[in-house]
């Protein structure tokens, strides 16, 4: 059993250190938007100095809120015009290192229920799905079989977040100005 006062002091640990402020929220969105945004217009959107801006980002990605930087890439335009999700079943539960390792696979989650694993795939096409799933999904010996579903269209991508509902609840704050 777990001790109370223990219990209580991490969890009020880790809100703390995992918790955002209005002006932090506003510079998340702005990233997500756009990751190249200069920090002189970052700190001139949330109305504070660029020098405090770069310590909220540097906080931020000290805190691992900030994973990375990346680029918004077309996989069509490179010729992995295929999504297919794969639901795996395995043997044993736990993390599969060797689902990891196949660069078509670009996310890799533990699900509940009969599977174990719901991974995305990016293809070039049918023919090299086909191959991905045999020679290197299904030979992983503690793979016992998979379902794939095949994506006709997309509507919606997106990694970003909705921080800008959050940042938008105290518009009445002054740029630049703590509550």
């Amino acid at each position: 059993m777990l001790d109370k006062a223990f219990s209580v002091r991490y969890s009020l640990n880790v809100a703390e250190n995992r918790m955002i402020d209005d002006i932090d929220a506003e510079i998340l969105t702005i990233l997500q938007k756009d990751a190249r945004t200069t920090n002189a217009e970052i700190a001139r959107c949330v109305g504070l100095a660029p020098s405090a801006v770069l310590e909220r980002m540097r906080k931020l990605e000290e805190k691992g809120i900030i994973r990375g930087y990346h680029a918004d890439i077309d996989p069509r335009q490179l010729d992995f015009g295929l999504t297919a999700f794969v639901a795996v079943r395995t043997r044993e539960c736990g993390e599969e290192p060797q689902l990891n390792a196949i660069p078509e696979v670009l996310e890799v989650h533990d699900v509940a229920g009969e599977d174990s694993f719901l991974l995305k795939i990016r293809a070039k096409n049918t023919e090299h799905l086909g191959r991905l799933l045999r020679e290197k999904i299904k030979a992983i010996p503690n793979v016992l079989g998979t379902r794939t579903t095949v994506v006709l269209q997309t509507f919606k991508e997106s990694t970003m977040l909705p921080l800008e509902a959050n940042a938008a609840k105290d518009k009445k704050r002054k740029p630049g100005k703590k509550k």
